[in-house]
Formats: C-alpha cells, structure tokens, sequence
C-alpha cells in the first residue's frame, strides 16, 4: 500500500512515504530558509510525494532554537520560495510547518520577554541559543491579547508560506510547544474561556485553524498532535477522552490532514520498546477522525505497510531514514538496503551529513 496513490487535500499524491518536519537548524542568520536548505529538500522531493518542511517561527516570540528557520517577515519568503521550487522541480508537494515554541523558550532567543504558556508551569528543559543549549526561561501566562496576537502571527506566516510558493501549511500542535501546551491539562491550569474544559483548550488551535483556512482553504491545512508525547514536560490526566474529542472536533473544517506521533518516539529519542502504558496513537484516533491520517514515529517499510494494511493510517513519515537516504520512497519500494544516519548531525551543523549522503546507484558506484 505504500506506493498506491491518495488524495490529501487537492493534490494526489503518487505514494504514501511521507519526509515530516524534522528541526535541523541551518537557517542563515537572519532566520531565512537557506540555499543549503533548499538542497536538502530538492534532494529528498519525489514525483508526487509530500514533503513537510520543518518548523518556521511564526513571530520573533515564537523562537527557541538558533538556526531554526522563520516566517515572520516578509524577508523569509525568498528562503521558503528555493524550497518550494526545488521540491516542485521533482513534481513534489511541499507544506511549511509553522510553529511556535511557547514556554520552551529563553529571552536571548524571543525579543526579551518572558516564554509564553497557558500558564506558569516551570519547565526543565532547553533550547540552543547563542550560547549554546541553555535551561528555559522562567514563562509567563498568555493574556487574551497575547492569544489573540498568536492567531494573527499564525495567520501572516500562513500567508508568507503561501506566498513563497507552498502547497499547505501544517499547524505543529505536539511536543509540548505552544499550541500543544494548551491542549493539555497539565500544562493548562487557565479558568477561562481557553482552559478547563477540552474544548476550551482546544479553543486556540481551532482558532488558528480558522485564521489560516481563510487563506486558501482548510484543505491545505494539516495539523501535528502528540497524544502520548512527553517531550517538554507535556502531560495529560485523560488523553484519551482530549485527544478523542479534539479529533472530533477537527472533522469540522476538513483538513489536508491529521498527523499524529506515534509514542515510540519521545523527541529525538527512540522508544519503540515501550510496553508500559496504553497509547494514544493513530489506531485510537483514527475511531473519531474521518480524514487524512499520517503517522509517524520509528516505522521502517513494514511496519508501515503493518499500520497501512491495517487501516490506522493513510500515510506513514519516516523521518531519521529520510536524513540519510534522499531516494527513501525507492529504496523502500525496491527492498534495497537503508544508509544508516548520523544523530550528531541532527541539530545543526554544515552540510555533513547533510546534503552529502547520496541515493543507492550513486552510492553503490562510490563503495564499487
């Protein structure tokens, strides 16, 4: 099943193997999407298939990792367009990813201000600033203004996206940033209309969704949830009966897509062992979602045909084997074998590790 076609959103895709967003931080210095980016990514674009490209800060509030890519001014369409046209070159689709960091923030990162959460929950993890990786800033709690300024922040990166040639945009709802961490009740102690109840936490993401839909269509929107994630302090006391409910509650706009991680990945880390809680994943949600589903987290190709075959999902993303092998949707359709990749490469660096792993006729023609 991984390689018969499928309809996200306008666009039919010729396979189901899928280059999710994965944070690689070699942005240039202003934050614009650089040239080495955008040969990453051409590298890694296929005939129809879809490429997620990673988080972009929706606002300077938003930052968290030095050399992670923005679209915050109007300046960073030029980066996000190399991409777009790169991918398109190979007949690929492409979304942007937009994100904001929220409380996994420091003040030599965002503008000097205080990380932004639901609420004041301290937080023990870090972020890479210009310094190095540094704990956290101490957050403050979201005002209705900042909330609002939020949505709006989305909406004009939507907007830069769009104009640079992107296909869609996905909304990044996981991994303990912003969006996620009011989605969730242990980082969510709000009273008012955006807390308590899940579908007042649920409230900003469905805003957002609003705002950027009104650009060209839900139909291009996709959204990224974690529902067992535990990356950045992230918690819930029921994810079942919230994750649930928000599935349900995005039947009603008709996404591009559903893109859930699966909880044998914490992060970068790998925890495909885990037997020692019930997941909430793909085949939960895939009982209240009627879209477009994407799973991602571990899956080699047959665990991806397994969660295809079995109806969980509709697409799977591979992301660590997409870092070292470009022409990952043939190798896995020709069985051939996977080039293993190379985690100190992973967040930041040059183009070692980067741009320089080749696809399998050139890479047997180097070991020959």
């Amino acid at each position: 099943m991984l390689f018969s076609p499928i309809q996200v959103g306008p666009f039919e895709l010729k396979h189901r193997v899928v280059m999710p967003p994965l944070t690689r931080l070699r942005a240039d210095p202003d934050d614009t999407a650089s040239a080495l980016m955008a040969e990453h990514y051409t590298q890694r674009a296929s005939n129809g298939g879809l490429i997620i490209v990673e988080s972009a800060m929706i606002s300077i509030e938003a930052r968290a990792y030095l050399g992670a890519p923005g679209l915050y001014d109007d300046r960073h369409v030029a980066g996000y367009k190399r991409i777009a046209d790169g991918v398109h070159s190979k007949k690929g689709i492409v979304f942007a990813q937009l994100a904001h960091n929220g409380r996994a923030s420091h003040v030599d990162m965002n503008g000097s201000v205080p990380p932004l959460g639901p609420s004041v929950v301290p937080l023990d993890a870090t972020v890479l600033t210009p310094s190095g990786w540094t704990q956290v800033s101490p957050g403050r709690a979201a005002t209705l203004d900042d909330i609002q300024r939020t949505i709006r922040d989305f909406r004009d990166a939507a907007r830069r996206a769009f104009d640079a040639g992107m296909d869609g945009v996905e909304l990044h709802a996981a991994n303990g940033y912003l969006l996620d961490s009011f989605l969730q009740d242990g980082t969510n102690h709000r009273s008012d209309l955006y807390g308590g109840s899940v579908e007042n936490r649920a409230r900003i993401l469905l805003e957002t969704i609003h705002a950027v839909a009104s650009l060209q269509g839900a139909d291009r929107v996709g959204v990224r949830l974690s529902p067992s994630g535990e990356w950045n302090g992230i918690s819930d006391s029921d994810p079942e009966e919230t994750f649930g409910r928000i599935a349900e509650m995005l039947n009603r706009y008709g996404l591009a897509y559903l893109h859930v991680i699966e909880p044998r990945v914490n992060g970068d880390d790998d925890h495909a062992d885990r037997t020692d809680r019930r997941p909430v994943a793909s085949a939960f949600l895939r009982k209240h979602f009627d879209g477009v589903i994407i799973a991602a987290g571990g899956f080699d190709g047959v665990g991806a045909e397994a969660i295809l075959e079995h109806g969980d999902a509709d697409l799977v993303a591979f992301g660590r084997h997409f870092t070292s092998n470009p022409d990952l949707p043939e190798r896995l359709r020709l069985g051939l074998p996977l080039t293993r990749y190379d985690r100190s490469a992973f967040w930041g660096g040059d183009a070692r590790s980067y741009t320089d792993f080749l696809p399998w006729r050139e890479d047997e023609a180097v070991a020959a």
